[in-house]
């Protein structure tokens, strides 16, 4: 008679603890349930490499990464915001006329008026809530969509650009509020070879990433999720700290952590977990996922669309004032075609037009992307012209990419 026992032998026995999966496994869930992100992540640091062989290593001088930092930091607030509109289900045209007039009014606040530049600032982002709060409106409760309320609001705030400036430059803005752009914060401590205080930051990074990548993985434990093979859960975190580390001596054999670095940063953690664990930032992706789903099951979404666009009137008042302060003149002109870079960099960082899809990290590589394409190619001597054909080809593949890879997710499924 066969038991139980006697038909084992047919089937391998598991080579790991429940809970665990084979590293191979492991390996190839992680690509394919982050392959976008991943994928322009691997592709950030190919282009990287590249330009610097073809550049003759100036391109990860530290003082042209710390130009890169600060030239693409109006674009990289944007994008983070951008991602956020995109992942509940809209488009937002009017960020780079957003941009220009905010910074106007900052311009018209401190030359005109001559009030001091911390209460122009909070005044302007101020302005960028309530104009963010006016097509929030249109948009959420009225139900025009957002493409066709931010198009108008695209035509409605450059035109109010003009009027405001009259047509011309204003300038020049207190020391104060250029260093929100062109600022390094202060060394201090002994002299060294390097800026001490980017170097205790640069540290204090690498404890704050450790813990949080070994609570991470003991909260999947706790969860009998699967978790990363020990060895490789080591190298990741050996990697992602040396990638730290090296930023960090970079920027401290130069001038130290730019200013609006740390505007920046704060701005990816805080909006980083509120995507990830506050209640607001899921019902963004429920909205995004599937509306009609996401309103039977409570979400508001009115009230979580309106918020949105508040948020991203915010973001963009803010880029605003990064930009004036890095040009310390305030232009009609100024913020033309930001709208297009901060919603190529949200799709290239793995936005999907559907929805429901993004995060804020991968809108920061995105931006990145194209930052170090700008910056590599103007190196090289390639005329505007042509980067703007490779960016368009870069912005085609990455949601050629997504198209594709969600058409094989459902046949695979």
């Amino acid at each position: 008679m066969t038991t139980t026992q006697d038909r084992t032998p047919d089937a391998p026995a598991p080579d790991h603890l429940p809970g665990q999966r084979s590293t191979g496994g492991i390996l190839l869930d992680l690509a394919r349930n982050n392959v976008r992100q991943y994928g322009m992540l691997i592709a950030l640091a190919l282009i990287v490499l590249l330009f610097q062989i073809w550049t003759d290593g100036t391109l990860l001088l530290p003082s042209n990464v710390s130009n890169l930092v600060q030239q693409n930091s109006y674009i990289l607030i944007l994008a983070v915001g951008m991602m956020m509109v995109i992942v509940a289900g809209h488009i937002d045209l009017s960020v780079g006329s957003l941009v220009a007039f905010v910074g106007a009014i900052a311009a018209v606040m401190m030359v005109d008026y001559d009030l001091p530049w911390v209460v122009a600032l909070v005044l302007s982002l101020v302005v960028g809530a309530v104009a963010g709060a006016w097509q929030g409106f249109w948009i959420a409760y009225v139900g025009i969509p957002s493409f066709i309320v931010t198009l108008a609001g695209m035509l409605l705030f450059r035109g109010a650009t003009q009027i405001v400036l009259e047509g011309q430059s204003v300038a020049p803005f207190p020391q104060g509020f250029q260093q929100i752009a062109q600022g390094f914060i202060p060394e201090m401590g002994p002299y060294t070879q390097y800026h001490n205080p980017t170097l205790v930051l640069g540290l204090l990074a690498v404890v704050a990433l450790l813990v949080q990548q070994i609570r991470g993985r003991r909260r999947q434990a706790a969860h009998d999720l699967t978790v990363l093979p020990f060895p490789l859960f080591v190298a990741k975190c050996v990697a992602m700290a040396a990638a730290v580390v090296v930023v960090a001596l970079t920027l401290a054999s130069y001038h130290g952590v730019p200013v609006v670095l740390l505007i920046l940063c704060g701005l990816v953690l805080l909006l980083g977990y509120v995507m990830r664990n506050a209640v607001i930032g899921r019902h963004i992706y429920a909205l995004g996922g599937n509306r009609e789903a996401a309103k039977l099951s409570g979400v508001r979404d009115k009230r979580v669309t309106f918020l949105v666009f508040v948020n991203m009137g915010v973001l963009a008042a803010l880029a605003g004032c990064v930009y004036a302060a890095r040009l310390n003149a305030a232009t009609p002109q100024a913020g033309l075609m930001f709208e297009l870079e901060a919603i190529a960099a949200a799709f290239i960082g793995g936005a999907s037009m559907r929805g429901g899809v993004g995060t804020v990290v991968g809108a920061v590589i995105g931006g990145l992307v194209l930052g170090v394409l700008n910056n590599g190619m103007s190196l090289l001597g390639i005329g505007t012209d042509v980067q703007q054909v490779i960016k368009g080809l870069v912005l085609l593949a990455a949601v050629g990419f997504d198209v594709w890879n969600k058409r094989r997710a459902a046949t695979t499924t």
